[in-house]
This record gives structure tokens, C-alpha cells and sequence, in this order.
């Protein structure tokens, strides 16, 4: 498969599979939602929330420097996020949109440079609450990552509720792991509607 072009930046592009752990729910402090850890369980990023309720969703390297933030979209029928470049949220910084769709559960993303939006750049096909899904490029079969569940002895400390994201070559994975977090806001918000409406 040829290569992707960055999304977030180079330094998150590897010439072979990565596989990345994610430890949801990892409440600390800092409002630290979710830790990223490699193959040898060296931390990669943190996910954090802005001590706010209307405050975006950010991604952090180890060193805790913010590399995107994601901003949810006021009365959006789309589920929609944007996701821009650090902390910023100047159009400038944007980076890529994320839109749910209306008729099923799949997730386009749309890259800032694409402002027609006629087909999307990338989607995501999956199940949330089954640790279970498959990003595409484009509207091809070309999978670029795909997420399962993982349990494992040994990381009891970190919760057992933990799952693998296995980035393909040449494949920003700073992208992919925001695109997961961004399913798992979208869906956690789908089951607080059904929940409020029954």
C-alpha cells in the first residue's frame, strides 16, 4: 500500500505496523481519560479534558505537550468534531472533521484542504462498545488501522478494559488515535441520548 501523507506530522509515521494499547478511563488529576502505551509499555500520549464541561478533548505526547485538540459542534445533527493542530481553535489550525452519519454508525473524516466535502478523505467502520472497528483511506477498502480488544495479565494497575490499535505502515498514528477517541466520545453520547430518551 502506498504510503499516507501526514496528517498530525511525520514524527508519527513508522516504515512498519504499530501496535498501541489504550487504558480507558485512567482518571487522575490532570482529567487524564485515556493512556497510550507501546509495545513496551512506554507511554506514547495521553488523553485529557480541559477542567470544563464545555471544554475540548485533547491529545498529549508523553511530555504532556498538547498535539490536537478535538472541539465538538453545537446542535449537530452529524455528531460533528473539529479537530485542529495543539490547543488552538484557529480555522488556520484545522486540521481534519469528523461527521457521523445520519443512516448508520459509520464516521467520515474530512481533511481541512477538502472543502467541498463531496467524498470523504477517510471513515471508520466499527463498534464501540465491542472494542471493534477498521479505518479506510477514502471511500476504498484500503485499511490504514484497525481496533480489537485486548485482555492481558500483568496490568492490573492500569485497568483490564484494554484494547490494541494496530496502525498500518506509513500511517500516522497521532491521527488514528485521535480518530478512536473521537468514536468513543461519539458513541458514549449516542448511548447518553438513548438512555435520556427511555
Amino acid at each position: 500500500m502506498a504510503p499516507e501523507a501526514p496528517v498530525v506530522g511525520n514524527q508519527f509515521m513508522a516504515p512498519c505496523s504499530v501496535d498501541l494499547t489504550i487504558v480507558p478511563k485512567m482518571m487522575t488529576i490532570s482529567a487524564c481519560t485515556f493512556v497510550v502505551m507501546d509495545a513496551n509499555d512506554n507511554i506514547v500520549f495521553k488523553v485529557g479534558k480541559f477542567m470544563s464541561p464545555l471544554a475540548p478533548r485533547i491529545l498529549l505526547d508523553a511530555a504532556a505537550t498538547p498535539i490536537v485538540s478535538f472541539h465538538k459542534k453545537s446542535m449537530s445533527l452529524h455528531s460533528t468534531r473539529k479537530v485542529y493542530r495543539g490547543d488552538s481553535k484557529d480555522s488556520r489550525d484545522l486540521l481534519f472533521t469528523v461527521k457521523k452519519s445520519l443512516f448508520n454508525t459509520t464516521l467520515n473524516v474530512f481533511l481541512a484542504s477538502n472543502t467541498k466535502k463531496e467524498h470523504c478523505d477517510f471513515k471508520i467502520r466499527g463498534n464501540w462498545s465491542e472494542k471493534s472497528c477498521t479505518i479506510y483511506s477514502g471511500t476504498s477498502s484500503n485499511v490504514i488501522a484497525q481496533m480489537h480488544r485486548r485482555h492481558r495479565l500483568g496490568r492490573t494497575a492500569l485497568g483490564n478494559d484494554q484494547f490494541v490499535v494496530t496502525v498500518f505502515p506509513h500511517v500516522d498514528y497521532a491521527f488514528i488515535i485521535t480518530l478512536i477517541v473521537i468514536l468513543e466520545e461519539i458513541s458514549e453520547q449516542g448511548q447518553m441520548i438513548g438512555r435520556a430518551a427511555g
